[in-house]
């Protein structure tokens, strides 16, 4: 075990932000520590092994990805600082994706990495939008949602101004929703531009091995820059004199002391680490949560007739809501993820199929739960919410039906994410209150990630790297 006390900077989490500010900071020569209580990287974006299989958490693909060339966007900045050639990643890009809307997903936009796709199929179903929805595109390509000053504004008033069909406001806002607002019902206009570029504008992409490419990728830039990390090593408290972090009690009792803190595990957590007994507001609380069921299938989607669709952002009825269902799930929209159905290299491709669908669930209603009854609940859950997913995908192959092609399955639900990941209620997405500063009540401790605001994969890195450059590199 690593027997060192102090260090320039300690990170707390080893998730995509934590380690990509380590990075960071070890390139320019910081000791730096990255403190993990789990004994897996990743947090929010890991994966985990039930008999052989590697199972992905969190990462259905990882947005804004442009084709070699192109320059100036999130993904180009995030290599060049992390010095992370794109064949490392070896990033494959989608097929297509769709937007289903209807008991049967019958009104369907879909969209590529070519955005050129969605912009005419926005023209196809509706006519009379089009106009409208070329301005706000404009709007978004000229908004400056990086600025860690950009204005909060409602995200429903502003799309209004420029779309008037509320069945096509729905369907733009559930992606950007589904991929990344920790608020019910509405979202930051600033927000909303960010993840309408990484999904729509730019595009999605995914290594054949999903999120442990990513990972792997990282821990070696990590190792090979001097940085370090602790697993199974958490925080439990972090010692306050005079307003700043004077030192990081570990589970263990061990005390060690940092110059610089960056925590990548929410507000919230934080908070909660150097004020014994706060109680945060009720609008810093995150309400959001999902509820993941994975069919593991013995032939390719393809053979079923599942061989276009990558990502598939559903909803039954024509108002989409996103909030916190009274029930343990809502089935009546959802995300899909089918990994096979990615554009990978000539003779290259998964082994077996997936089928993976999310959906929003209740927190408290899980956690009420005894341990028969919450086994039972979650096996219905992968009834409910398959079924639900089903729906809205074309007609399986006479030939096959998914219960006879899948061979393994399993659920996670909220109490897994909070098990797992320490997010206070199992939020996927953290408090609805941004930090875009990272900074706290203790001058040294800043936060980075989920809560300091960069939205998504590429979002999540981004931010570790921001926050480490503004708040440390950037002061000497």
């Amino acid at each position: 075990m690593n027997s060192q006390s102090h260090y320039d900077v300690a990170v707390i989490g080893a998730g995509m932000s934590g380690l990509a500010a380590a990075i960071r900071l070890a390139h320019f020569g910081k000791r730096v520590c990255v403190f993990e209580r789990h004994n897996a990287v990743g947090g929010l974006n890991g994966f985990y092994s039930i008999d052989g299989r590697k199972y992905d958490v969190g990462l259905h693909a990882m947005t804004n990805y442009v084709p070699p060339g192109v320059k100036g966007t999130p993904l180009v900045k995030l290599l060049r600082q992390l010095r992370i050639d794109r064949e490392e990643l070896a990033l494959s890009p989608q097929k297509r994706g769709r937007v289903a809307f209807g008991a049967h997903g019958e009104t369907s936009l879909v969209f590529t990495n070519d955005f050129a796709v969605f912009e005419q199929s926005v023209a196809e179903l509706f006519p009379a939008q089009i106009d409208g929805f070329r301005r706000l595109v404009e709007a978004v390509r000229a908004y400056d949602a990086v600025s860690i000053v950009a204005p909060v504004d409602s995200a429903r008033q502003t799309v209004r101004r420029y779309v008037s069909d509320p069945l096509l406001e729905e369907m733009l806002f559930c992606p950007v929703m589904f991929y990344g607002s920790a608020q019910e019902r509405d979202m930051a206009f600033r927000d909303f531009v960010v993840l309408f570029q990484a999904i729509f504008l730019e595009g999605l992409a995914r290594p054949i091995e999903g999120v442990r490419a990513v990972l792997r990728v990282l821990l070696e830039k990590l190792r090979a820059a001097g940085g370090q990390r602790r697993m199974k090593c958490g925080v439990q408290r972090i010692v306050e004199r005079d307003g700043r972090a004077a030192a990081l009690v570990l589970d263990s009792g061990e005390e060690v002391t940092a110059d610089h803190i960056l925590s990548s595990i929410g507000y919230v957590e934080t908070e909660k680490l150097y004020r014994p007994g706060w109680v945060p507001p009720e609008d810093a609380k995150g309400r959001l949560s999902f509820v993941e069921t994975v069919n593991v299938l013995r032939c390719q989607p393809a053979q079923l007739g599942w061989g276009d669709d990558a990502i598939v952002f559903f909803s039954a009825y024509p108002e989409f809501r996103y909030e916190r269902p009274s029930d343990l799930v809502d089935t009546r929209s959802g995300v899909i993820c089918i990994p096979n159905n990615f554009q990978y290299p000539a003779g290259v491709g998964l082994r077996e199929g997936f089928f993976r669908c999310t959906c929003l669930a209740n927190y408290d209603r899980w956690a009420a739960l005894n341990e028969a009854d919450y086994r039972a609940a979650k096996a219905t859950a992968l009834v409910e919410i398959t079924k639900a997913a089903r729906h809205c995908m074309p007609p399986l192959s006479p030939a096959e039906r998914l219960s006879e092609a899948t061979v393994a399955t399993d659920v996670f639900t909220p109490c897994t994410i909070e098990r797992f990941t320490g997010h206070h209620a199992g939020t996927v997405y953290g408090s609805p209150v941004k930090n875009r500063e990272g900074t706290t009540g203790l001058s040294n401790l800043y936060l980075c990630g989920t809560d300091q605001g960069f939205l998504g994969i590429t979002g999540a890195m981004l931010s570790g790297i921001s926050m480490a450059n503004l708040h440390i590199l950037q002061k000497g």
